[in-house]
């Protein structure tokens, strides 16, 4: 219904000496907005993103998907159910109707948008029967934190989001609600055993025309923005659409002032983000990186790993300009880190030197990780001699940092840290009032 409500455009065709005026009706949000919550029961952090999966007995009820930035679809925990058989459906269950086999998606997405980088996963998971509905549409699904293969059923989907003009969420009572219907997976309950608590699907955020950002549609321009939070006790924001975005306590300013931006390059045989890096400055000293270095963003990799070669020249580096602390005894992963008997151990930034002359600063907040309460480790990781690609920017390195991937200019906004601007990724106004 909320679909049929946005493609409903008002036209007023009237004649007037010969020429035709036509007044077209103006969506009054300009964006979609979620909250986002950060996990530390898993094997590693993880960041979810809450969506609107049903709506029963007029309650709307969301679920919490795992972030993704580079998955080629959406996979979540449900049972697929032909329409005749939706009697069947247990209770607090999600039966989504399936896809044929003989639907054109189910060979698009089998053998051009899938997992198929994982050699656990099978080339061909082989067609399915339904119960005598027909024959479903099997994929591979890989686990994010145990990267092992599974397999789960295509469907027709059904989400719903908060509308949000910038400032708060659901405009008004006729344009609180923003719905999509994405063609996703069904994966059986014991898929997600290794997710964190209350977390029972993947949230697929890439480029891939299988992904979410690919069923929203008009007034939404392409635009992701992540904003994810430092602690579990908090939320963080993500918007898609055409901005703009405010954070409290200045509801005047616009995040966007306070990006710069660098194109966003495609990497062969992955739906992910990248973007070149030029150099890497400590403290005005350059670390020379190799010539066209490329670094993926990645919303499941907790810390940045950066290949061998590099990773020591970044650490000899900052050892350097770190010698007046007390090191302490490395605790893995990590291979600096430092005695403090305190947090807020503080550190001289680290920049990212981007095309154009473009700087990301990395500041002591997403720099060091306070790994107990008396060792302070650099979060950086050795990604090995042979990692592909060089760099890889992982979460605590986002973490209150406005980003924003213009997918339709194909560019990176970065804000570096929002901290010295006097706000975070958790200031965004959630009360529908938009009172703060």
């Amino acid at each position: 219904m909320y679909l049929l409500l946005q493609l409903l455009v008002t036209v007023l065709t009237f004649m007037s000496h010969g020429h035709v005026a036509i007044i077209v009706y103006a969506q009054p949000y300009t964006s979609v907005v979620a909250p986002i919550k950060k996990h530390i029961d898993a094997a590693k952090p993880l960041y979810s993103v809450e969506i609107i999966t049903t709506y029963d007995q007029n309650k709307h009820s969301p679920a919490n998907f795992l972030i993704d930035i580079d998955a080629p679809f959406i996979w979540h925990d449900c049972i697929v159910l032909a329409e005749s058989y939706k009697t069947n459906c247990p209770s607090n269950t999600l039966c989504p109707s399936p896809m044929s086999c003989e639907d054109y998606q189910c060979d698009d997405v089998r053998t051009i948008y899938s997992y198929k980088n994982n050699p656990s996963c099978p080339e061909d998971p082989g067609h399915t029967s339904l119960g005598g509905w027909g024959c479903a549409c099997p994929v591979n699904v890989v686990d994010p934190v145990t990267s092992s293969c599974g397999q789960a059923l295509l469907n027709y989907d059904d989400f719903t989001m908060y509308t949000s003009d910038g400032r708060k969420v659901g405009v008004d009572a006729f344009n609180k609600f923003y719905g999509a219907n994405p063609n996703a997976a069904c994966a059986p309950s014991s898929s997600f055993a290794s997710f964190p608590a209350n977390v029972s699907g993947v949230m697929a955020f890439s480029s891939s025309p299988y992904a979410f950002p690919a069923y929203l549609y008009q007034p939404l321009k392409k635009s992701l923005a992540l904003c994810i939070p430092s602690k579990p006790s908090d939320r963080g924001v993500l918007f898609f659409g055409t901005g703009p975005y405010y954070l409290l306590p200045q509801l005047n300013v616009d995040v966007r002032s306070y990006l710069s931006y660098t194109p966003l390059v495609k990497r062969e045989g992955s739906f992910g983000y990248f973007i070149n890096v030029n150099g890497i400055v400590i403290k005005t000293r350059s670390i020379n990186v190799p010539t066209n270095t490329t670094a993926k963003l990645s919303t499941l990799d907790p810390y940045t790993t950066l290949r061998t070669d590099i990773y020591k020249s970044v650490v000899r580096r900052f050892s350097m300009v770190t010698k007046r602390l007390h090191y302490a005894k490395p605790i893995a992963p990590f291979g600096l880190c430092y005695s403090t008997s305190t947090t807020g151990l503080k550190v001289p930034d680290i920049d990212f030197i981007l095309p154009n002359g473009k700087k990301w600063t990395i500041s002591t907040t997403n720099s060091i990780k306070q790994v107990t309460n008396k060792v302070a480790c650099l979060a950086f990781v050795d990604g090995g001699a042979t990692s592909e690609p060089e760099i890889v920017i992982g979460t605590f390195q986002f973490e209150d940092n406005f980003l924003e991937f213009n997918l339709q200019n194909s560019t990176l906004g970065f804000s570096s840290s929002l901290l010295r601007k006097k706000t975070s990724c958790t200031n965004f106004n959630f009360t529908p009032t938009g009172n703060p």
